[in-house]
């Protein structure tokens, strides 16, 4: 069975379109995801970038779990966005690309910047950007705290550091008015403490993700949970 195919069609990648919002065709999709599997098991070692060279557990782990959240965020834009000319996204701590690489691929209409601070995996990330032909992806070599502020749309970010004061009022800041910040996280329970720990809590919610051979049906009967937690500059 091939993981990724059957993933992306459970997670409804061939209706082409989510909330009147275009992706990329399926096929088209598959095809780069193959290929950035391939780069980060090329660069895995040299780079550091990911904790497996396995291609079903980067497909699964990695590759799905990114675009889980795609989905949801499609339902921001068409609902938040009328017009989506002046869109700009970024993935903040880009590290290997995950999600920016997946969701950017997916989403070639809109303009994403990946920050990531270090320079030998900025490096990995032009490559990706320019085998998979990402004509919309710009990579800056930045740390959060340095970046513009008012500058995104709206930022996302996975594997990052916990959402503690100081990074809340970070991420926030380089925000637009108006904008909207998504946070992948795990389990439930601890997003609500760190909610909970900022001094000024922001409005926000909490949509389940399912990422397919991962929340569910696992091979080895183990079942992880994962959320995306919205969170709006008001």
């Amino acid at each position: 069975m091939n993981c990724l195919h059957e993933g992306l069609i459970q997670l409804g990648f061939e209706k082409n379109e989510f909330y009147d919002v275009p992706v990329l065709p399926l096929q088209e999709l598959e095809a780069k995801m193959e290929q950035y599997i391939s780069a980060l098991q090329e660069y895995n070692a040299k780079f550091d970038l990911i904790n497996t060279d396995d291609h079903e557990e980067i497909a699964v782990k990695h590759i799905l779990d990114s675009l889980s959240g795609l989905p949801q965020l499609c339902k921001i834009i068409s609902e938040r966005y009328a017009s989506s000319q002046n869109l700009l996204l970024a993935d903040i701590g880009s590290g290997a690309g995950l999600p920016g690489i997946p969701l950017s691929a997916a989403l070639p209409q809109f303009p994403f910047v990946l920050v990531e601070r270090m320079t030998k995996r900025c490096g990995f990330l032009n490559h990706c950007a320019q085998l998979l032909g990402l004509k919309n992806v710009t990579i800056e070599e930045n740390q959060a705290e340095r970046l513009e502020q008012k500058r995104f749309t709206l930022c996302v970010f996975r594997a990052f550091r916990p959402l503690e004061k100081k990074m809340a009022k970070v991420l926030l800041r380089i925000l637009q008015d108006g904008g909207v910040l998504c946070a992948y996280k795990a389990r439930r329970e601890k997003i609500t403490e760190e909610m909970e720990a900022l001094p000024q809590k922001p409005a926000y919610s909490v949509t389940p993700l399912t990422v397919p051979f991962l929340t569910e049906n696992t091979s080895d009967g183990e079942e992880r949970e994962r959320n995306l937690v919205v969170i709006e500059k008001t």
